[in-house]
C-alpha cells in the first residue's frame, strides 16, 4: 500500500500562521497525523481480510468440489457401461460369425 506523507512541518506552520499557539498547532498535527496512520492500518487490515476465506466460503467450494467429482463420477461409469456393452456386442456377433463360418447356424 502506498504511504501517505504528510509535511507537518507546513501545516504547522500554517496553523501559526492564523495564530494559533505553537504547542497547539504541534498537538493538532500530531492529533491528525495519529488518526491517518491509524485509518491507513485499518485500511490495510481491512484489505488483507478480503483474501481470507470463510467456513461458508470452504463450504461452499467443498459443496462445488463434491459436484464436480459426482459428475465426473457418472460420465466415467456412463462410458465404461458403453463400452462395456459396445464390446459385450462386438464379442457376441463375432461368436456368431465365426459360426456361420463353421456352418452351426
Amino acid at each position: 500500500m502506498t504511504a501517505i506523507t504528510i509535511d507537518t512541518y507546513a501545516l504547522i506552520s500554517t496553523l501559526k500562521d492564523a495564530g494559533v499557539p505553537e504547542q497547539q498547532a504541534k498537538a493538532q498535527i500530531d492529533a491528525i497525523t495519529k488518526i491517518v496512520d491509524v485509518a491507513r492500518e485499518q485500511i490495510e487490515h481491512d484489505h488483507k481480510l478480503d483474501d481470507v476465506a470463510t467456513r461458508r466460503d470452504l463450504k461452499e467450494l467443498e459443496l462445488n468440489l463434491n459436484n464436480k467429482i459426482s459428475d465426473t463420477k457418472f460420465e466415467t461409469l456412463k462410458w465404461i457401461a458403453v463400452i462395456v456393452l459396445g464390446s459385450g456386442m462386438a464379442q457376441v456377433f463375432a461368436i456368431i460369425g465365426v459360426l456361420k463360418l463353421l456352418g452351426k447356424i
